[in-house]
């Protein structure tokens, strides 16, 4: 393949998350310096006025027009990049056919997904397609599942210089967080409940933890799955459960597959959330347990939707975002006992500011690594990445990745 004139190409640079993430390209990189890259996205108006709200050290900044339904345009543009850096979800809705020519032409993507059932799919239906091409397709790299996949990537490779064997029991906490869900990730979850309450087999799917590693991946170790109250000795807390750990569960354990089982073949790893005590974290369970019942119905669905759910495109105002952050804790343990935790923080709220800057970090990471370098397949965050992601993340995305010796 020729070289193409953009490292990265933002698709969907007007959605809410696009726009965070455009203004940070242009403080961070301005135009015309080491970094190639374009805006893209539907309506060339908005785009000319998003690219002309960013101020001066952007002019002559590329835009591409491209609907996500438009097989002529999309091929235009994904031939023009090294890497698509796509947010325009719900995935399932509008990210298929961007997939498909990434992985049919050897260009590069990631996106911000957390979608299971839609990844299974892209997997099932391209992956021959990006071995041959040598296109690297990362799902899942803003807050569902960077922090998690590469706080354990970080923690398993503390515990193999520290105890020469990994930590094949990991558990992940959220000690803090602040900031709400976007509106994007919500109407992804609520396509994944209509799409189980048409598909039964796809509610069992879901129902697996390892649905997203390769067919023949062997794993049977009966995992935790915190669905209520729950007292934790290793962290000394009550725990509720944690809405995005069905996607970065799945994530983690298909790292460790494709690392032909470095974290061990009989790993286990769960992700939930402190809480202040029993009654708290009762509290929560309810409150969680309640949405979901209510998302899995059509007639409640459609009300949470128009009345009570943010809508795609709407969002927290950049104070808002400045004033989000996170701490996740991880708690590790070998086989012979020794124990190791660490910790993951970002100085944005998680659902916008820190996924916007992790998913540009991700694009430029994929872009500057040498096709030599990594074969093309569907990867994950840890494996496409690793180390020089978390380099990135810290010296540019405000997050922390540190050992807590207590």
């Amino acid at each position: 393949m020729p070289d193409q004139p953009f490292d990265v190409t933002v698709f969907g640079a007007t959605s809410f998350v696009g726009q965070i993430l455009t203004r940070y390209m242009a403080e961070t990189y301005g135009h015309g310096g080491d970094v190639r890259w374009a805006i893209a996205g539907r309506s060339e108006a908005k785009l000319n006025e998003l690219k002309e709200s960013l101020g001066p050290t952007v002019v002559g900044l590329p835009v591409i027009v491209a609907d996500a339904a438009d097989e002529e345009a999309l091929t235009g543009m994904v031939k023009g990049t090294r890497v698509v850096i796509s947010t325009v979800g719900p995935y399932a809705l509008y990210g298929s056919l961007l997939v498909k020519l990434c992985a049919t032409l050897g260009t590069d993507y990631v996106d911000l997904t957390g979608e299971p059932q839609w990844i299974r799919r892209m997997i099932d239906a391209h992956e021959e397609d990006a071995l041959r091409s040598g296109a690297r397709i990362v799902h899942c790299c803003g807050f569902d599942s960077i922090p998690s996949d590469l706080g354990v990537h970080f923690l398993e490779a503390e515990a193999m210089k520290r105890f020469g064997a990994p930590c094949t029991t990991v558990k992940m906490g959220v000690k803090a967080m602040k900031g709400g869900a976007s509106g994007g990730t919500v109407a992804s979850m609520m396509n994944a409940m209509k799409e189980m309450g048409e598909n039964p087999d796809l509610k069992r799917e879901m129902k697996n933890p390892f649905s997203l590693c390769p067919r023949e991946h062997g794993f049977k170790a009966r995992q935790r799955n915190v669905q209520g109250a729950v007292f934790d000795k290793d962290f000394g807390r009550w725990l509720a459960p944690f809405v995005m750990a069905a996607i970065n569960t799945r994530v983690v354990h298909r790292s460790n597959a494709l690392r032909d089982k470095a974290y061990g073949k009989e790993f286990r790893y769960d992700e939930s959330v402190f809480t202040k005590g029993r009654w708290s974290a009762t509290g929560m369970t309810l409150g969680l347990g309640g949405f979901m019942v209510l998302a899995a119905m059509g007639p409640t669905r459609g009300l949470l939707e128009r009345f009570v759910v943010p809508k795609p495109g709407e969002g927290p105002s950049p104070e808002a975002q400045e004033k989000g952050f996170y701490d996740l804790r991880f708690y590790g343990e070998t086989d012979k006992g020794d124990i190791l935790r660490a910790k993951v923080t970002g100085d944005r709220d998680p659902g916008y500011g820190s996924t916007s800057k992790m998913l540009a970090q991700a694009g430029l990471a994929l872009a500057g690594l040498a096709k030599a370098d990594l074969a093309g397949g569907f990867w994950t965050p840890a494996t496409a990445m690793g180390d020089p992601l978390i380099d990135r993340l810290q010296k540019h995305a405000g997050l922390t990745f540190e050992i807590v010796e207590d």
